[in-house]
């Protein structure tokens, strides 16, 4: 994982909660942001959104890498 920013790192670690409240909701029916922040309470919605975005945001970054080999 070496050569990533701060903000790929960022992106990585809200992906990850992302995946994780995903399987959680997958498995238990039971989600995590809400259970924390409130169902669909504007900080929750913000966690939502920003997830969201680090995926498309990492899309991108693994398409501009360089093809090794």
């Amino acid at each position: 994982m070496r050569g990533m920013t701060v903000l790929d790192w960022i992106a990585l670690i809200l992906l990850v909660i992302g995946g994780l409240n995903w399987g959680l909701v997958g498995l238990f029916r039971f989600d995590l942001i809400a259970a924390l922040f409130g169902y669909m309470s504007w900080f929750s919605r913000i966690i939502y959104i920003l997830v969201g975005i680090s995926a498309i945001y990492l899309i991108i970054v693994a398409f501009k890498q360089p093809a090794k080999g």
